[in-house]
């Protein structure tokens, strides 16, 4: 049976259809068309052209904080909570680092002593600092409560050794959980 043209279609046993074959040139896919250049612009689409790309939350719902961004959040609860008590804490500088540093070669850390928190005293133009490390605070935390519940125990245990206090001094409701 001979193709009635370029769409043919031949009829197989059991009622099936395929295309037939052919060998003839096709003016679609002779011609040679560059694919695009991606330029330096973002892209628009997802990878796979089925719709527009874009944030998955708008920006003032707390699901588009990012984590790191919502544990800054936890810390900064923590300081504003207690600059309540001790307003001499405006003078400190609060960080919020993903890891500490190891500061010479060959230092590891094991399970006992990654630190959750540091203290950095003020020199000559710096002032004092603390900071929470963020990573080793998440991975000993399950859910949302009990990371700022960390996060504000780390939070005053550094100001306390900061201030040269004890934790109970600076907060009193220190350890309750």
């Amino acid at each position: 049976m001979p193709p009635a043209g370029p769409r043919a279609v031949v009829a197989q046993r059991g009622g099936r259809a395929r295309a037939a074959r052919e060998d003839y040139p096709s003016p679609v896919m002779d011609n040679r068309v560059p694919p695009s250049a991606a330029g330096p612009g973002p892209r628009r689409r997802d990878r796979h052209g089925r719709g527009m790309r874009g944030p998955i939350a708008p920006p003032q719902v707390p699901l588009a904080a990012s984590r790191a961004e919502a544990f800054a959040d936890l810390v900064q609860d923590s300081v504003e909570r207690l600059e309540r008590r001790w307003p001499q804490l405006a003078e400190i500088d609060f960080l919020v680092l993903e890891v500490p540093r190891l500061d010479g070669p060959g230092q590891v850390w094991n399970d006992e002593a990654v630190p959750l928190g540091g203290t950095i005293p003020a020199r000559e133009g710096h002032p004092a600092r603390v900071v929470v490390y963020r990573r080793p605070v998440e991975i000993r935390t399950k859910g949302r409560d009990e990371r700022a519940a960390l996060v504000h125990e780390v939070v005053v245990e550094q100001v306390a050794e900061l201030l040269g206090l004890t934790p109970e001094t600076v907060d009193p409701r220190y350890g309750e959980d």
